[in-house]
Formats: structure tokens, C-alpha cells, sequence
């Protein structure tokens, strides 16, 4: 499937090495200002080419918006948007089109399809992700007015485990890097593995703060179940936890509950959710990505005729896919949030009175 969500839907297309990337976005309301400076800041955040951290695959990522919006607002129709793929180098995967590479989708869209497209993975590429970026910059815009304010950066680099947690030192940061005292160390690990053409993992952490209390729908549309959803569908990503996430398991009844006083609740164990909706304290989540696939080592694997033949793959990639993909965890938790709170706004019959009366 290529949709997310319910009130505000969001349809992606476009390959990896095809004429480009966008969406459909159903569902905004009329009259959303589409500040197109932030839409363009927001796509630089998540672009590679910037430093040896990252793909140097350089993309110009403007957004072309095709409908939807007049005179700079929307216009309650469908918002289209167009990002066309500048820095295509196909001939990079001409010597593996008959291989499968190990850790890639390769073998399981093949089985799937019968077909595949072997230029960087098709629609199975990161490259996917801008178009979910493009689309949290506009779902932010809805936010805003709210006083919902998101951020993220990254904690881990493989196993060096930042500590301290300063979302200012993340916007300054190569790597989006939220513990400065391990910052050198984390730059110096993806420059280890990319110097032995190798990759490494990295877990990233999202905030949102400025949550109502409300969001979620019981039972089948959770909003963890949703974030779960949305996070473990990006390219890359084995693990997500919220609030206390796996910790949680570890304790008792009485130390993980969030307790009450009469100011609200005493901590935050839960993350920001209780039976799957939102309870007014910030939203945290963990976000755990896997190595990059692509690496630069021979490695064995099949063909497509079931041969046991060396892998060797060309091209531009990243080092550690968690840096960039911090960004769109952050993107994705926007969407999440914009579609739960046009959601709620019809959960109580007051709501529907104050708009018609």
C-alpha cells in the first residue's frame, strides 16, 4: 500500500531512478498557509551531498506543488507535489541487475513481483522518504497553530550512547547529534566505517511537545499504534519504542506507572500515551535503524538463476542511514499527529455543534 492515514491521507509515488518523487496529500483544511521557505529548510534537513556523514548523492529536492493551493493557501482540495530526481547515476547497478544484494529488498520484491527495478532499489529506496518529509513540512504548518512543536536528533551511533539530550546542539550538529560530549566519538565511528567501506546503526529520538491530550482513535488506529506503524515502514528501521519502551519490562507495576498529583502527572513513563491516546505530556520516541545495507565489501549471494556469485556494489550511500532518517521519524510523527487531531475534532457531538451552529 502506498497511503497513510485517515483524515489526512497521504499517497506517495516515484522510484529511486525514476523522473522523481511526490504525493497526494487529501484531507487539509482550507485556508492552511503553505509557507514554502520552511518547506524548503525542511527538505535541506533531510538531504544528502552536505558532508562526508551522509549519501553524496546531491539532490536539489524543490518541491513543485501541482494543485491544491491558490494565492499561497490551500484550498481544501487535494495538495499535489512533484520532486523531480536530479542526480541519477543508474549505470551504478548495471553490473548488479542480476543479483540480489544481501540486506535489500531485492529478493522479496522480486518473489513478490516477478519484477523488479535494480537502479538503487526502485520503490523500495530511500528515496521515498523525501516525498514523507515534503509531506510532514505541510502536516507541520497544520501543527502549529496548536502549539504542537516537534524535534529530533540522534542519541546512539553503533555502541557509542549519547547521554545527554540538547535538541539545540542536534540543529547544529553534522549528524544531528543530541549529546555533545560524544559527538566527536559518533563522527569518528561513521568515519571508521565508511574508510573500511563498511556502515554502522543508530537510534534516534523524537519529541513532541505541546500534545493535546486526546489524540488517538481505540481500538484498530492507536497512536502508537500508528507511530509503530508509520516508523517500522521506513527504510531501515528494525525497532521502536516509546516512553520507557523495552525498559519498561524490566520493572515493576509501581515504578513504571505515572503517577497523579494536582498539578498532572508526576513523570513520563508512558511517553505520552495511555491506552493509545494521547495524555497531554510529550511524546518520545526511540527509533532504532539497522546498518546501511549498501556496503562496499564483497559479499555472497545469489543471482537470479540461484547461483552463489559475489556482490559488489557501486554507488552513493550512506554510512549510517540513522542520521538522515532522524529527520524523517520527525516528518513522519507530524503526519501521525496532524491526521489524530483531524480526527478528533469529530469525537465529541459539542465539536460538531460549535462548527454548525
Amino acid at each position: 500500500m502506498n497511503t497513510f492515514g485517515q483524515a489526512l491521507r497521504v499517497t506517495t509515488f516515484g522510484e529511486s531512478h525514476g523522473e522523481g518523487i511526490g504525493a497526494v496529500i487529501d484531507g487539509l483544511p482550507a485556508g492552511l498557509e503553505i509557507e514554502e521557505e520552511f518547506l524548503a529548510l525542511e527538505m535541506q534537513r533531510r538531504a544528502g551531498g552536505k558532508n562526508l556523514y551522509s549519501t553524496q548523492r546531491k539532490e536539489a529536492d524543490e518541491v513543485k506543488i501541482l494543485s491544491g493551493v491558490f494565492e499561497g493557501k490551500t484550498t481544501g482540495t487535494s495538495l499535489g507535489f512533484f520532486i523531480q530526481n536530479t542526480a541519477n547515476k543508474s549505470r551504478d547497478y548495471d553490473s548488479i541487475k542480476n543479483l540480489f544484494r544481501p540486506g535489500h529488498a531485492d529478493w522479496t520484491y522480486f518473489h513478490k513481483y516477478g519484477i523488479r527495478d535494480y537502479r538503487g532499489g526502485g520503490r523500495s529506496s530511500a528515496r521515498e522518504t523525501s516525498a514523507r518529509v515534503a509531506a510532514g513540512a505541510i502536516a507541520k504548518m497544520l501543527l502549529k497553530p496548536f502549539g504542537i512543536v516537534l524535534q529530533s536528533g540522534i542519541l546512539n551511533i553503533g555502541k557509542i550512547e549519547g547521554r545527554e539530550i540538547d535538541f539545540e546542539n542536534a540543529q547544529k550538529s553534522e549528524i544531528f547529534a543530541l549529546d555533545k560530549q560524544v559527538e566527536s566519538a559518533q563522527k569518528e565511528a561513521i568515519m571508521q566505517a565508511r574508510e573500511a567501506h563498511d556502515s554502522l546503526g543508530g537510534v534516534a529520538l523524537i519529541k513532541a511537545s505541546g500534545v493535546p491530550y486526546g489524540l488517538g482513535e481505540p481500538l484498530y488506529y492507536k497512536l502508537d499504534s500508528a507511530i509503530g506503524a508509520l516508523m517500522l515502514g521506513l527504510n531501515g528501521v528494525k525497532a521502536v519504542e516509546i516512553g520507557n519502551g523495552v525498559e519498561s519490562a524490566k520493572l515493576r507495576g509501581s515504578q513504571n506507572n505515572d503517577t497523579m498529583n494536582a498539578e498532572g502527572f508526576v513523570s513520563n513513563h508512558c511517553g505520552g500515551i495511555l491506552g493509545g491516546i494521547s495524555n497531554g505530556a510529550e511524546i518520545l520516541l526511540k527509533v532504532h535503524f539497522k546498518p546501511t545495507p549498501s556496503i562496499f565489501l564483497p559479499q555472497n549471494t545469489q543471482d537470479m538463476q540461484g547461483n552463489v556469485v559475489q556482490c559488489e556494489i557501486k554507488g552513493r550511500h550512506d554510512p549510517c542511514i540513522a542520521v538522515r532518517g532522524s529527520v524523517v521519524c520527525e516528518s513522519s510523527l507530524a503526519l501521525i499527529l496532524a491526521d489524530m487531531l483531524l480526527l478528533n475534532a469529530t469525537s465529541k457531538l459539542e465539536n460538531l455543534q460549535k462548527i454548525y451552529s
